[in-house]
This record gives structure tokens, C-alpha cells and sequence, in this order.
């Protein structure tokens, strides 16, 4: 597990495009992309810094929600994970990597276009690992569509109902229910700020990400609760070759980056640790980017 921590060129530390197409239907299975992410399964060495906390993570059965379950697993916390029934071979192989370290895992299939799931979910994981305090709202919707015409109205939908409304249903569900020194985290992206012309309505979920996790702060730390927003770059998971992108741009995916290659879901994980845990504690309204060098403005 420690290879990943010994200082070396962090241009050179994971795969390189060219990669192959690898065309899936959505949502996509993250064990059939090649090379393979990773999500900290053999790489994420945890420290205690989450005993004995109970986190919710939607989307956690890939990419960078599978890290973040990962690594608070590791960190001694409790983790339920939401996905749709689909992707239930990924969901298995997370619950399995969670129990290995000694804790509950929460498996919660369903759809969160679906308002009733959302405030569902919230209960059951009350429910499950009997109570919450760390809520990350991460899973998204992202179809590429080349003109604005391409774009229908059950595309608009889709993408707004999974990236924004579900947002709204779960974190209204969840609030009432959080203490004093709970964290919510939301996923938005650099897409908030250098929006892609094929990722339209993406990218204007992504803005709203932003500013309902500020405006929320300024709610929240009133109860003594900290909510801050992680915006990724391109991140190699298993969004982009299930439609996320063009099978072109999946071949050299990230590799304008800085580092000339894709961040690993593991390599973003750290972030999520940071604003869980107790470390974050002065953290609030604040938007972390991971963008390999692009930065956010």
C-alpha cells in the first residue's frame, strides 16, 4: 500500500493516453475500463483520522465516490453508499473492501432522479448505521451532445434531476438529522469554470453545485456544520466512456493536463478525508480544486 506515498515524479505515477476505446452503455462498470482505475483499493493507507464517524456517499460504487468510501472506510468510519441497481457488480466489490476493514457497509440501490429514494436513502442510512455525520453528495449525470439543438429536454432533465434536484432532496432530508461538527461535501467540477462546449448542461449543474454549497454553508454553520464543494478535473473514471465523452477524447483523456495523463480517483480522496474529518474543522464554504494544474477561478 505505501508505494503510492514514496516521492517520486507525479507525471509518471499512474497510466499515460493514448488509451484504448472502450465504449460502454450507461452507467458503465468500472472493472471493464481499461487500464483499470485506481481507487485506492491496494494504494489508500488510512490513520484514524474518521473513528467511529457514518458516512453517506452517492455514486460510491465507482470512481470518485468508490475512493472516498474507500479511504473514510479506512479512516474507521462507517459507509453507506447509494448507485443505481445497475451497478451492482462495482457496489459489491466496494461493500467488500469496506467490511475487510472492520466496518458496517451500507448498500442502498436506487435511482435519485426519484425524490421519494432520496429522503428513502437518508432513513435507511440513518437507520443502518444509526445515525450521520458525514454526507457526501457525489454521484452525476454527464452526456456529451455536440449543439445546443442536440441537447432534448429528457437530456436537460436528467442531468439536472441527478446532479442538482437529487442534491436538494437528499441534503433537506439529511439536515435535520446532522450534529454539531458534521461535514457535507458536494462534487462539482472544473467545468463550473472552463465549461467544455459538448458538456453543456453538465457544466451548468456543476456552476450550480458551486453556489448551492456557499449559500448552504452560510446556512449550516449556524448548527455548527461545515459544507464545502471538491471540483474535480479529468478524472479517470468510468463517467467518461460511458458517455461522458467521445470515444476520441476518451483515447487522450487528460492528457492536456499538466501532468500529461488523468488524476486517479485515489488521488483526489485525500481531499474528501480532509473536509470529514475533524482536521477541516476552520474549512467551510470553500471550493478545493483538483485539476491537474488547471486550476479554478
Amino acid at each position: 500500500m505505501a508505494e503510492r506515498l514514496t516521492m517520486q515524479d507525479p507525471r509518471a505515477q499512474y497510466p499515460k493516453p493514448p488509451f484504448p476505446e472502450q465504449p460502454q452503455p450507461v452507467p458503465g462498470i468500472a472493472a471493464n475500463m481499461d487500464p483499470k482505475p485506481d481507487h485506492g483499493e491496494d494504494s489508500y493507507v488510512g490513520s484514524g483520522k474518521l473513528k467511529g464517524r457514518k458516512a453517506l456517499v452517492t455514486g460510491g460504487d465507482s470512481g470518485i465516490g468508490r475512493a472516498a468510501a474507500i479511504a473514510f472506510a479506512r479512516e474507521g468510519a462507517d459507509v453507506a453508499i447509494s448507485y443505481l441497481p445497475s451497478e451492482e457488480a462495482d457496489a459489491k466489490a466496494v461493500v467488500a473492501l469496506i467490511e475487510a476493514e472492520g466496518r458496517t457497509a451500507l448498500a442502498l440501490p436506487g435511482d435519485i432522479t426519484d425524490e421519494s429514494w432520496c429522503r428513502k436513502l437518508v432513513d435507511e442510512t440513518l437507520s443502518g448505521l444509526g445515525g450521520l455525520d458525514i454526507l457526501v453528495i457525489n454521484a452525476g449525470h454527464q452526456q456529451y451532445r455536440d449543439d445546443v439543438t442536440a441537447v432534448s429536454s429528457e437530456d436537460f432533465d436528467r442531468t439536472l434531476k441527478t446532479n442538482l434536484y437529487a442534491m436538494h432532496w437528499i441534503t433537506q432530508a439529511a439536515v435535520p438529522h446532522l450534529p454539531a461538527g458534521a461535514s457535507v461535501i458536494t462534487t462539482a467540477s472544473v467545468q463550473a469554470y472552463e465549461p467544455s462546449a459538448i458538456l453543456l448542461d453538465y457544466a451548468t449543474t456543476k456552476a450550480g453545485i458551486v453556489a448551492y454549497t456557499k449559500a448552504l454553508a452560510k446556512q449550516l454553520i449556524e448548527k455548527g456544520i461545515r459544507a464545502n464543494v471538491v471540483a474535480p478535473g479529468p478524472f479517470w473514471t468510468v463517467l467518461q466512456p460511458s458517455g461522458g465523452q467521445p470515444q476520441e477524447k476518451v483515447r487522450q483523456f487528460g492528457g492536456q493536463s499538466q501532468f500529461g495523463r488523468p488524476g486517479q480517483p485515489v488521488e483526489i480522496a485525500p481531499v474528501y478525508v480532509l473536509l470529514a474529518s475533524q482536521e477541516g474543522s476552520y474549512i467551510t464554504g470553500e471550493v478545493y480544486g483538483v485539476t491537474g494544474g488547471a486550476g479554478i477561478a
